[in-house]
């Protein structure tokens, strides 16, 4: 295979972005409007006419170039409009150039890859729900605790809508503590995804109110591929005390059920927000995780 690398400026966005729409892995992150706004100088592997393509996101750190997972994107790599096998996964990865001495990024679900001497490859979890039976076959699939803390919601009169403004979801980060989990560079990305996805007709951004028509709660999910992203979730204190953010999530099923789509809530290795989401009934699905270390030394040793 000859796979070429492109620059940022070298890469035609129409042809880039009609491939990811057409592939049978295409993802929301992957298109050109969302990586400009998640890592701006991203780069390229393209193969053909644009039948495979590889987003390369990366930045430079102390004269150190490499390769990183940009927030708010789960999962990236190849994605092409044809099946993928392993030999050309590996072709794509052995494609990346040199001068990215180190390289800890997440491929997608349909990227075969395992380890070798210089590549390791970690498993990672999402969870997917489907949504194309109805409303209330998925409800019936609901784990106890979450049927609980809707209902938990429902008797707390929160009240959930669809149409935030960025500075409304902004304004909870920071009054709620969250901000702690973010930095400055993250929030100001928080920003423009809602404000580019609303451009695209890809966002929908739902927010719970309180009894006394105060924001709690803030969800966004971005949508492309029959495939719906729940990219940022956030809640204060009372949403966690009165089941607000499950009354949101149960609220975009409600409206999403019975269409041919997925809902990807995109995942955690941490128990409790796992619990949260298979607790829709959704199913685990694992995705590849892969680090390459070239730095030398002894940068290597604090980069194992």
């Amino acid at each position: 295979m000859e796979i070429k690398y492109l620059k940022q400026k070298e890469i035609d966005v129409k042809k880039w972005d009609k491939c990811i729409s057409g592939s049978i892995n295409g993802l929301v992150y992957a298109y050109s409007w969302y990586l400009d706004v998640v890592n701006e100088n991203w780069e390229a592997l393209i193969y053909g006419d644009y039948e495979m393509v590889m987003p390369l996101t990366n930045n430079r750190k102390f004269g150190i170039n490499y390769l990183y997972q940009p927030p708010f994107t789960q999962q990236l790599g190849i994605f092409s409009l044809k099946q993928l096998s392993e030999e050309i996964v590996r072709e794509f990865i052995d494609a990346i150039p040199e001068k990215y001495k180190f390289i800890e990024i997440n491929l997608n679900k349909f990227n075969l890859i395992s380890a070798q001497k210089n590549l390791k490859v970690e498993q990672k979890i999402t969870y997917e729900l489907e949504l194309i039976r109805d409303y209330e076959n998925i409800f019936r699939h609901y784990k106890k605790n979450a049927i609980r803390n809707i209902r938990k919601a429902t008797k707390n009169k929160i009240s959930v809508v669809q149409g935030l403004q960025p500075n409304q979801v902004i304004n909870l980060i920071k009054s709620s503590g969250n901000v702690q989990g973010y930095t400055e560079k993250e929030i100001a990305i928080i920003r423009r995804l809602i404000a580019a996805s609303a451009r695209k007709s890809s966002g929908l951004l739902y927010g719970a109110y309180s009894q006394n028509n105060s924001l709690c709660a803030a969800g966004l999910f971005v949508y492309s591929n029959s495939k719906a992203c729940f990219i940022l979730s956030v809640a204060n204190e009372e949403a966690k005390q009165t089941g607000a953010m499950f009354l949101l999530v149960d609220e975009f099923i409600k409206q999403f059920a019975s269409r041919n789509m997925i809902l990807d809530f995109e995942g955690s290795m941490i128990d409790g927000i796992a619990r949260f989401y298979a607790g829709f009934g959704a199913k685990a699905y694992n995705y590849p995780a892969i680090k390459i270390n070239n730095l030398f030394f002894p940068l290597r040793l604090f980069k194992k």
